[in-house]
């Protein structure tokens, strides 16, 4: 291997001489012949074939020498510039291979290589970062999810050893074949949403965009939970415009309707109220959904879009924290904005922004 890599070398150093030597030799044969004619025509001076032998000679010997000295100038040229920054990059890039996305590469003086490798550079650096922080977010994720799957896992394992008990009256089998049934079915939905998440993070959706009413589709999504505000005996007010219009996937956007919605009912209490307002503002759809719910402080508001958050711990057993990472998500991909105000014991407003579809001119928008 070692002699390989030294015969690779020894060709590629004769290469460059070569290219030099080819160089030379053609730009002292041209300089000399015309600096011959024109001293033969001048001075009248009849050159013999001794002295022209002995020129050639002389003039050989220079094509030589000059094309060692600037093959060795090149070679230092090249190990100082272009061989010290390659090596600089490959062994970042060794580092990164290794999994240490910290590496970074300093610029090099602009006087004495090609700013180009500083434009390289900054791209390396630009990548490292990046995948630093998805690294980061992979382990947070991962992390997570076992973390999130530890308990339903734990639950359906319980309830299962307590089935095998052939003692077991009917009673006690029925609640915990459906302790089972319930695990498995947030288990299930946990799945389900992180794969959604996942495709939604690395695009691997596409959305299918088209003009439709944004009102019609709410108020499907609404009525889709009328028996959960029944059963808790909770005041719905609506306030839909008609005539709403966004160019959006409506598959996506039910996501984000289902989600606030959901919320909205898990943490209103009996009685309590949800509102679900939608109207258009300047070139905006606006949407916005309230509960009477427990509300959250500004800390917990400022970290409600992370996955796998949860800030009322008292409904954990109701979700998984990604619904909302969804929705965050879903709104990114739509060109959309969301923010949410809420106070402790007062409750929550979420306002989704999306930009309407007009028929109208460009120009007169």
């Amino acid at each position: 291997m070692k002699r390989d890599g030294f015969l690779r070398k020894l060709c590629k150093a004769f290469y460059h001489y070569f290219l030099f030597f080819l160089l030379v030799a053609f730009l002292v044969s041209c300089t000399t012949m015309l600096f011959v004619t024109l001293l033969t025509r001048s001075l009248g001076v009849t050159l013999t074939s001794e002295n022209l032998q002995v020129a050639a000679k002389w003039t050989f010997l220079n094509v030589l020498l000059l094309s060692t000295l600037f093959t060795a100038i090149d070679a230092i040229r090249r190990r100082t510039t272009t061989a010290r920054i390659t090596r600089r990059i490959k062994r970042a890039a060794e580092e990164i291979v290794k999994g240490d996305f910290s590496v970074r590469i300093p610029h090099v003086s602009s006087l004495s290589v090609d700013e180009n490798y500083n434009v390289i550079i900054d791209c390396f650096n630009t990548m490292a970062e990046e995948l630093s922080g998805v690294e980061t977010l992979r382990t947070d994720f991962v992390a997570n999810v076992s973390h999130e799957m530890k308990t339903p896992l734990a639950v359906i394992r319980n309830y299962g050893r307590l089935l095998e008990d052939p003692a077991l009256r009917e009673e006690e089998r029925a609640e915990y074949a459906r302790g089972v049934s319930l695990a498995a079915s947030r288990l299930s939905d946990m799945m389900t949403s992180v794969l959604r998440l996942s495709r939604l993070e690395s695009q691997r959706i596409y959305p299918r965009v088209a003009p439709y009413d944004l009102g019609e589709h709410l108020a499907e999504c609404v009525l889709a939970f009328e028996e959960v505000w029944e059963n808790k005996g909770i005041a719905l007010e609506t306030e839909i415009a008609e005539g709403v219009l966004v160019t959006a996937d409506g598959e996506l956007l039910s996501l984000v309707f289902n989600n606030l919605l959901s919320n909205a009912f898990k943490f209103t209490e009996r009685e309590g109220t949800v509102s679900v307002f939608l109207y258009a503002e300047g070139k905006d759809a606006v949407l916005r959904v309230s509960d009477t719910g427990c509300g959250m402080s500004a800390d917990v508001g400022a970290h409600i879009f992370e996955k796998f958050y949860q800030g009322d711990t008292s409904h954990a057993t109701e979700g998984n924290g990604l619904g909302l990472a969804l929705v965050r998500r879903v709104v990114d991909i739509v060109r959309g904005e969301i923010s949410v105000e809420s106070r402790v014991g007062e409750g929550s407003t979420f306002t989704l922004r999306i930009e309407r579809y007009t028929n109208e001119p460009e120009e007169d928008r």
